[in-house]
Order: C-alpha cells, then sequence, then structure tokens
C-alpha cells in the first residue's frame, strides 16, 4: 500500500513540475468550458460549428481531468482510511476506484495531450477526404416532400395509409433515382445504375441480366415477432415504392428479389402490404413463418480485421448469394455509436440473435476521447458480400428520430423542415457520403443526442480506408486483400446553406442534390 500511495504522489509531483504545460491547460480548460456553455446553451445547434467543435474537446479533457484529480485523491484517501481501520472490503473498493481515476492522469503525457488528441480528429467543414463514387461522383440525393407524413403522433399508427402517402412516396422514390442518376426516367435510371455498378466492379459495364439476385437490406431493428411494432422501423410506403420500380422500372422478376432483415422480424405492416402487390417477392428474416422464410448463414463469412471479441461471424445466405445489395437504413440516433445509418445496418446481416441483449457490440463505438481506433463498420463497408455487393444506398427520413427506439419523434425544428417529420429520402451510390449527409443532418437537429461526438470517426476510417487514421489493416475477409477508399466523407458548411465542396464548384467531395417536391 505504501509503495502504490508513493507512486501516485510522485506522478502528481512530476506533474505539478511542468508549470507552463498545467497552467497552459488549465486556463484553456476553463476558458473553452465558458465558451462553449455560453454560446450552446442559448442555441444548442451551434455545437455543430466549427469553433465549437474545437472547443468542446479542450473542454472535455478539462473536466475529466479534474474530475481523475478529485475522484482519485478523494478514493485514495477513502482506501487509505479503510485499511487503517481493517476494513478490507472497502479499502479494496476505494483502491480500485482510485487507481481507475488515477490512469487519466498516468495516461497522458501532460494535461494537454488528451485535448490535443481530440483536436486530431476534427476536420473542419468542405475538407473531403477519400474517394467518391458512383456515376457522379460523391452525389447524394436528397427528397424532401412535406406530404408524404401527416401522422399527429397520437391518433392510430405512423404507418397508417391515412398519415403515410404512397403516392407521395412513390414520387419521392422516383426522384431520388432520376437525381443520382441524370437520367429522365426510372427504367433509364436502374440501366445506368447496374451499368456503373459492374463497371466499378469487375469493368465490364454491363446491365441487369434476367435471374440475377437482387437483396434488399431493410432496417426493422424496433421488431419483436411478427405483431406490427409501434417503434420506428423501415416505413412500409417507401418499402413498396422501391420494389414497384425495381420491377416495374428496372425489370426485376419478383422472385429474384429479396426483402430481408436476418436479426429481426418482417412485420405484418410490411409484409402484408408489400405482399398484397408482389407475392413473388421473398421476405426472409430471424425466424421465418407466416409467408417469411427463416434466414441461413454461411458460417465465418466475416472474421473480421482484427480480433473483435464475440462479434457473429456469419452472414445471411440471401445476401451472400445475391449479385447486388440494396442497402435501406433508417435516419435515426443510436446510443453509444451516435447514429445507425448504412455503416451499421450491414449489422443487421451477421448472425446474432433477435433478442439484442445477447449479442456482443465490441468496437462499434468510436473512442469516447476522440482517439483514431478500429472500427467494425469499416469492415461491413469493404466486404465482398456486404458493401462490396451494394449499388444503391437509401436512408428513409420520413419520419427520423432523434433515438434508436421508441415511437418516431420529436419532429424536426431546423430548415426545411420547420416542425414537421422528416419527410426525406436520401439515396446515393457512395456508402460513406450519404452516411455524411445523414450524420450531419441528425447532429444538427440534436447535437444533445447520446453520444454524438465523434459519430464521424468510422466515415473517416472508411473514406480513408487504404491508409486509415488508426492505421488498422482492413481486410475483413483475412484474405490479404488491400481494402481501398470506400467513398468520400466531409461534413456541409453550415447548418443554413447546406453545401458540400462540389456544390461550392470543386472537383471533389460530395454533392448534395436536394429537392422539395411540390405538392399536387
Amino acid at each position: 500500500m505504501k509503495n502504490i500511495f508513493n507512486r501516485f504522489l510522485i506522478a502528481v509531483e512530476e506533474f505539478r513540475k511542468n508549470t507552463y504545460v498545467k497552467l497552459a491547460f488549465i486556463v484553456t480548460g476553463i476558458v473553452s468550458t465558458i465558451w462553449f456553455l455560453i454560446r450552446v446553451i442559448p442555441k444548442p445547434s451551434r455545437a455543430t460549428y466549427p469553433c465549437m467543435r474545437v472547443a468542446a474537446p479542450m473542454m472535455s479533457s478539462f473536466v475529466i481531468w479534474m474530475i481523475a484529480i478529485v475522484g482519485s485523491v478523494g478514493a485514495f484517501r477513502k482506501a487509505r482510511l479503510n485499511f487503517a481501520r481493517s476494513n478490507y472490503l472497502y479499502g479494496t473498493l476505494f483502491l480500485i476506484a482510485a487507481l481507475t481515476f488515477s490512469t487519466f492522469i498516468f495516461n497522458r503525457e501532460s494535461g494537454i495531450a488528451g485535448s490535443k488528441s481530440n483536436a486530431d480528429w476534427i476536420i473542419v467543414p468542405n475538407q473531403p477526404v477519400g474517394v467518391a463514387q458512383g456515376i457522379f461522383p460523391g452525389r447524394v440525393a436528397w427528397v424532401h416532400n412535406p406530404a408524404v407524413a401527416k401522422w399527429d403522433s397520437t391518433t392510430g399508427n405512423w404507418w397508417d395509409d391515412n398519415v403515410v402517402s404512397q403516392t407521395e412516396s412513390d414520387r419521392m422514390m422516383k426522384e431520388s433515382l432520376l437525381s443520382v442518376t441524370g437520367e429522365k426516367s426510372e427504367k433509364k435510371a436502374w440501366t445506368a445504375l447496374f451499368k456503373d455498378f459492374n463497371n466499378r466492379k469487375n469493368g465490364k459495364g454491363a446491365g441487369y441480366q434476367p435471374g440475377q439476385k437482387i437483396a434488399v437490406k431493410i432496417n426493422t431493428n424496433n421488431t419483436y415477432s411478427h405483431k406490427d411494432s409501434p417503434e420506428i422501423n423501415a416505413t412500409p410506403q417507401v418499402v413498396l415504392s422501391l420494389l414497384r420500380s425495381l420491377i416495374n422500372e428496372g425489370g426485376v422478376e419478383q422472385k429474384n428479389i429479396t426483402v430481408f432483415d436476418a436479426s429481426r422480424f418482417i412485420t405484418d405492416n410490411i409484409f402484408n402490404k408489400c405482399h398484397a402487390v408482389y407475392p413473388g417477392v421473398v421476405f426472409v428474416d430471424n425466424v421465418g413463418g407466416d409467408g417469411r422464410t427463416k434466414s441461413t448463414y454461411v458460417d465465418n463469412a466475416i472474421p473480421y480485421s482484427v480480433d473483435n471479441g464475440r462479434l457473429a461471424t456469419g452472414l445471411a445466405t440471401c445476401a451472400t448469394e445475391a449479385d447486388y445489395l440494396i442497402n435501406m437504413a433508417l435516419l435515426k440516433g443510436h446510443v453509444g455509436q451516435g447514429v445507425t445509418l448504412c455503416g451499421k445496418n450491414y449489422y443487421g446481416v451477421t448472425s446474432i440473435y433477435n433478442d439484442w441483449r445477447k449479442n456482443a457490440h465490441n468496437n462499434f463505438n468510436p473512442d469516447r476521447s476522440g482517439k483514431a481506433r478500429y472500427l467494425t463498420f469499416v469492415d461491413f463497408m469493404s466486404h465482398k458480400d456486404l458493401g462490396g455487393k451494394t449499388m444503391l444506398y437509401f436512408i428513409d427520413g420520413i419520419y427520423g428520430s432523434k433515438l434508436v427506439n421508441g415511437a418516431p419523434g420529436p419532429k424536426w425544428k431546423m430548415e426545411p423542415f420547420n416542425n414537421n417529420w422528416g419527410c426525406s429520402l436520401l439515396a446515393s451510390q457512395d456508402g460513406v457520403a450519404i452516411d455524411a449527409v445523414g450524420l450531419d443532418l441528425l447532429r444538427t437537429e440534436w447535437p444533445d443526442a447520446p453520444d454524438m461526438a465523434f459519430s464521424d470517426q468510422y466515415l473517416f476510417e472508411a473514406a480513408l480506408a487504404d491508409n486509415p487514421p488508426s492505421k488498422t489493416k482492413y481486410d475483413p475477409q483475412r484474405n490479404n486483400v488491400k481494402v481501398t477508399s470506400l467513398g468520400v466523407m466531409e461534413h456541409w458548411n453550415n447548418p443554413k446553406e447546406k453545401k458540400y465542396s462540389r456544390n461550392l464548384g470543386k472537383n471533389e467531395g460530395i454533392e448534395l442534390v436536394a429537392r422539395t417536391l411540390a405538392a399536387k
């Protein structure tokens, strides 16, 4: 015990010797904290401003350091007192607490180190990294249609046909396809998408061939059986809109399309609506039955780039056997990861339990101090049967939500939503770019959402996958194939204009093509 106390006192004394570093850290921490609170409390959306992004990590590092100092000193005193009184249980508990607090001090060369590691991750607006993908590289189509959703938050269900318009959803799907491709018809848009994907994948710009299979990964994370769930999940009308376009305009036979969430349930509101119109489409979920097919898996299909704990390594057979994937995510936040968009949507392809409490979530979260680290989503996005097969990405923002579960809500206050639902559909061929736009929307609207800080880390890792900030060698199949950039990442210039680099006339970065549909 005496040696432990002495080591602690020596470490504190060594820190005290560096007077200038300590003073600089304390002054910077106090000023950053005051500045951040003065600016953000009156207007939370300011938390996304560049100056606030610089101040935030300095403030958090200072606060953590202060808590560590106070906590460690207090805990050591309590430990010493309890050991002196022969209260060994409490003494041991306080000692463990003291050592835990002390790691926040010992693991830094100085108090500024933590602040510097955070600042290293701050990417100012319109500083793109990575290689843009698509017919129009880095293009993200954002279709906003205020007429699509009119639920009053209390009457009936959020997916009922009288509050979500199928006609307006179909209009949004068509407009998103035209915007992504620049074509004048849905038929030509699908042809262009297939040709471009095949050209980038194997150098042969062939269109869709009869018999090829397409798997559509939707997000039904908040489901517990085939019975309808009141919580936010994939919007049934949007799923039907996609099927209608693929079949009627894309020329894909019903039997060659699978709609799935291998880890959860396809609820009646989705299945019944779509099956009534297209009975030949296959629906796959975790348990099967009631017209659905039970998911099977290919074992050890994704061993991951590094030792990743107990994460499931099997992949749904409907994905591994598909020729193409379409990733249809939801626009919402997520505790731990900050957001759940297209990158995380792939998690539902793995062989996990339908009870989320039984699943390991190792290495999903960004480092809370902003330190670069290996992130699982990049393995999903670079795997040959996941991101490698995805020809098109969607983010269903018909409602959007601050939290991962529960009913949709609250309504969106920022422009152009103006206290209405999201009423949005995002589409892109670039899986990094579309998540970047979704993230900018979410964190601007709800900067206080759980774990929003550093939720963009996986996108920088993915954009720079060949040489990521974490220096991880991403190789999700462990076959020694080098992973290249998976798309382009940047943040918009400001929440009002919402412009990315290509919108500002540059030949790099993201291009956001935004359109609000006029009422008919």
